[in-house]
């Protein structure tokens, strides 16, 4: 063989497996690294732009797509201990025209954490609409998504702040009471008796606490290779101490059940989606929901847990969809009528 076709190749083959081998240790030795690189590349790929608002000395990190336009903007608002990156499992089957907001929520990610500020539901209510505020998006009534802690905030905030939203999303929110215990409620009560809340299961601190973690919040069994998990906890180590004071705030007397105390001032048309089989809230918190809001549309998902944005997105995406071209049909009958 020719000494140049040969150093060719051997060329091209080192600038392959550069990257592969990049690849191999990120998952080998960085997983947390290959993670973040993992969202990056489908904020880039799905055409999400990462910004920041700044209200007085308090900083809101977000992430939008597109542009207001004759169709309502949509805010989403994540869960407990998660971040806005969440919803890219939804947004890809969400159009490329609607102009969509995900924000870091209070003390998540990018947001600003203060040991002063008030996570209670409220609390977090107020700084969402300080969020609003700052990038202007009430100039026009939006749509408002939240799922679990987001849920509950977002259901207080349409409570509180009407004027701002058109219609409402939630996603097995939390905050009302259920009539029967979900196994995530039982293992708290048993960690309350034995006084052990320093082990709250969805504050993971070990590979094998995430993974039992993942199988509460998922119906839907998700083969995780044990780096990945390892990945998945480290990324979440450095927040843990935040995330228990966030957990007892939110589970406080305050908080508990800020949705339930305020579902009956809600008049928005209201969409509620919920995975039947969520082992974190249960589902009986769906029929409490429509039995207080005017026309609420109930939509319960088979073979569904309580993380329906990853279980379920493309069904999700199509609901929420689905359920704005309803209420753009009946505002356009109201005014032919």
């Amino acid at each position: 063989m020719d000494l140049d076709v040969l150093n060719m190749f051997v060329i091209a083959g080192g600038t392959l497996a550069i990257p592969i081998l990049a690849f191999v240790a990120s998952f080998l030795l960085w997983p947390s690294a290959l993670i973040r690189i993992y969202y990056w590349y489908w904020r880039r790929a799905l055409g999400m732009q990462v910004r920041y608002a700044n209200y007085d000395d308090y900083q809101f990190c977000y992430s939008y797509r597109g542009r207001p336009g004759y169709r309502p903007s949509i805010l989403m608002l994540h869960g407990f201990s998660a971040h806005k990156d969440m919803w890219l499992s939804i947004v890809k089957f969400l159009p490329n025209n609607l102009h969509l907001v995900c924000v870091d929520m209070p003390g998540h990610e990018g947001t600003t954490r203060s040991d002063l500020d008030d996570y209670s539901i409220s609390g977090q209510a107020k700084r969402i609409h300080q969020f609003v505020e700052c990038i202007k998006l009430n100039r026009k009534p939006f749509h408002l998504v939240g799922t679990s802690m987001g849920g509950n905030v977002a259901g207080v905030y349409a409570a509180q702040y009407p004027e701002d939203i058109c219609s409402l999303t939630l996603i097995c929110p939390a905050g009302l009471p259920s009539t029967t215990d979900s196994k995530f409620i039982k293992q708290l009560r048993e960690l309350q008796e034995s006084k052990r809340m320093d082990r709250i299961p969805l504050i993971p601190s070990t590979p094998e606490e995430m993974a039992d973690m993942l199988k509460l919040c998922s119906y839907v069994r998700f083969k995780v290779p044990q780096q990945i998990l390892q990945g998945l906890v480290d990324v979440r180590i450095p927040h843990n101490e935040f995330y228990r004071k966030l957990f007892l705030e939110i589970v406080d007397e305050k908080s508990r059940h800020s949705l339930h105390e305020n579902m009956s001032k809600i008049k928005a048309p209201t969409q509620v989606i919920w995975g039947k089989q969520d082992q974190v809230l249960d589902v009986s918190g769906a029929s409490v929901l429509a039995s207080a809001i005017p026309d609420c549309h109930v939509y319960i998902l088979e073979n569904c847990g309580h993380s329906v944005v990853v279980e379920r997105p493309r069904k999700t995406a199509n609901l929420i969809l689905e359920f704005l071209a309803l209420l753009h049909s009946i505002d356009n009958n109201k005014k032919q009528a």
